[in-house]
């Protein structure tokens, strides 16, 4: 498919006329299915992108963090707001630096600088927004298509295993001291309703009072996520399903990448697609139910992320300074008219 020339198509003028897109884009190229390379007939198309701030938004009054076209499924991020996400190893933004050449549709000299700049951004924080996060969706993908036979006891298990995650991300963020006196187990349940539950045993002393909030924010989002489960409508058909459990393993695939090579690999080779385009199609799927088979591979992608986690160079927490040096020099030449 020609992608390059539905730019020219009335439905993407926007990116011709909008004054914040235009020759201000820095990179633009293909998502979703067609750029992990799992599209089938039907598969929508999907633009992710980044575009220059203005020099107001630097220096002035205004704000910008991203464009959006639901029409088209386009999202483009501003520079400043994309960097934000980078340094967090967010999957949906850090996969737009590791397309294939022909899946950019706009590349300007500064979106080449992005990506030769890509490595910047690479550090260990992939373990969590990567590896942790497939694990803790895998984890209530089973929930899910399990319903009401899965035990409780046995969902409290698969909550404590992302709550530690999130802990440790945590961690590794702030360097914090809670690593070696915060201790998370299961044990019998106050809660009313529950049989077993998560308990959580920790000093505080002299500790800031923002990194406790945020702390405990993180470790009630990853419960809270867990507790809507039993609260949905699960009536779900297969094929949201197999898609939902594809993607999830593709977040173990690329994680690893990462870690293990430090590369940024969007679209898959032709081994990760037969295995991705398998579980999309159905074939790990029997009575609305994932087959043992199923779990059996991811197992497997846990045990290869957690080695390669262990076994990467990569260091913790990105190098601010070359960072700062790189968003510093594109952020001057636009206040100083240069592009």
């Amino acid at each position: 498919m020609d992608f390059r020339a539905l730019l020219d198509t009335p439905e993407y003028a926007f990116l011709r006329t909008n004054p914040r897109l235009g020759e201000r884009i820095m990179l633009l190229g293909v998502s979703g299915s067609y750029g992990y390379g799992t599209n089938r007939e039907g598969s929508d198309i999907d633009f992710r992108g980044v575009t220059l701030n203005l020099p107001s938004d630097l220096i002035g009054l205004t704000a910008f963090d991203q464009y959006e076209n639901r029409g088209t499924d386009t999202v483009v991020y501003g520079f400043n707001k994309l960097v934000s996400l980078l340094l967090h190893c967010n999957p949906n933004t850090i996969e737009i630096l590791g397309l294939d050449d022909d899946q950019y549709v706009i590349r300007s000299a500064l979106g080449q600088e992005l990506l030769d700049h890509r490595s910047l951004f690479l550090s260990k924080r992939a373990a969590a927004s990567f590896g942790h996060y497939a694990d803790a969706q895998l984890r209530r993908l089973q929930n899910a298509i399990a319903r009401d036979t899965l035990p409780q006891p046995s969902r409290e298990e698969h909550i404590l295993r992302s709550v530690r995650h999130a802990l440790e991300d945590f961690n590794r963020r702030h360097n914090d001291p809670l690593k070696t006196n915060a201790k998370l187990y299961i044990d019998t349940a106050e809660t009313e309703g529950l049989e077993t539950e998560i308990f959580l045993d920790a000093s505080f002393r002299h500790y800031p009072l923002r990194y406790y909030n945020e702390l405990m924010n993180s470790l009630h989002t990853v419960v809270r996520d867990y507790d809507r489960i039993g609260k949905r409508n699960h009536k779900k058909d297969d094929n949201h399903l197999n898609k939902h459990a594809m993607h999830l393993v593709r977040l173990f695939m690329m994680g690893i990448d990462i870690l293990e090579r430090g590369e940024i690999r969007t679209h898959r080779s032709e081994g990760d697609l037969h295995l991705l385009r398998s579980i999309r199609g159905g074939e790990f799927m029997k009575e609305n139910v994932l087959v043992p088979e199923f779990y059996e591979i991811v197992t497997d992608y846990e045990r290869r992320f957690l080695e390669a986690e262990k076994g990467s160079r990569l260091p913790d927490n990105p190098d601010m300074e070359p960072v700062e040096r790189f968003v510093e020099s594109v952020n001057r030449r636009v206040v100083m008219g240069e592009i």
